[in-house]
């Protein structure tokens, strides 16, 4: 689903991503993309924009709706708001990614069949046996980006099973937090952390047995983060 108010660009989107064979609702307010939005996982993909006709940050208040309503379909938002602090307030509500506008098409097309790799709905059976980790016991498998414990389903965010990669592939090191927006954000020299500190504590409500009392996601005071496995 594209959610575009500028209809001459909405129009060129969908005709464009037609040609790549997807199968394209478009809408242009939050209000039409909730009426949409009522059947959880119909959508592969939602391309959102931030300033809408009934909402001026209406993308950043759907998405997040969106993720507490365990609705983790991969959103990617395309707006005009530049600004490095715009683009964190997208990726904390939720979003998988952010793309500013003006932009190449050719840009948009990678990121959006990036976003359905990293979801595995484009996993090919040739890829060979799921990876899967197991921290307590939740299973993860990031291959098809499932995570479970005794069975039940646990919603994690493409951004969270990044972070959570990250941790698993650094074992017992201290991560300093400006490590972590560089490596998993892909943000450099940004000087707000709480970012970090935020997502941390969504893995945390996941993953530990008693998320005041971490186990795995252990904070190193003055220096960042460590993941300490079993």
């Amino acid at each position: 689903m594209v959610v575009e108010d500028d209809r001459n660009l909405a129009t060129g989107l969908k005709l464009n991503f037609e040609l790549e064979g997807y199968t394209v609702d478009l809408v242009h307010s939050i209000r039409d993309a909730g009426a949409h939005l009522i059947e959880s996982g119909k959508y592969a993909a939602l391309i959102l924009d931030v300033m809408l006709p009934d909402n001026e940050e209406g993308g950043f208040v759907l998405c997040r709706k969106l993720r507490d309503a365990g609705d983790f379909t991969p959103v990617l938002m395309l707006t005009a708001r530049d600004r490095i602090s715009d683009r964190v307030r997208g990726l904390e509500a939720g979003a998988d990614d952010y793309l500013v506008k003006p932009f190449e098409l050719d840009e948009l097309l990678a990121r959006v069949r990036s976003l359905l790799r990293r979801r595995g709905w484009e996993q090919k059976s040739s890829e060979g046996p799921a990876e899967r980790v197991h921290i307590g016991d939740v299973e993860i498998d990031f291959a098809a980006r499932v995570t479970a414990r005794g069975g039940e389903e646990l919603k994690l965010t493409a951004l969270e099973y990044d972070l959570l990669r990250y941790f698993i592939e650094n074992p017992n090191r201290v991560l300093s937090r400006q490590e972590l927006q560089e490596k998993v954000w892909k943000l450099d020299n940004y000087p707000n952390s709480r970012m970090v500190d935020n997502f941390i504590l969504r893995l945390r409500k996941h993953l530990e047995p008693s998320p005041k009392e971490p186990r795995y996601f252990v904070s190193v005071r003055g220096a960042g983060y460590k993941f300490v496995p079993e």
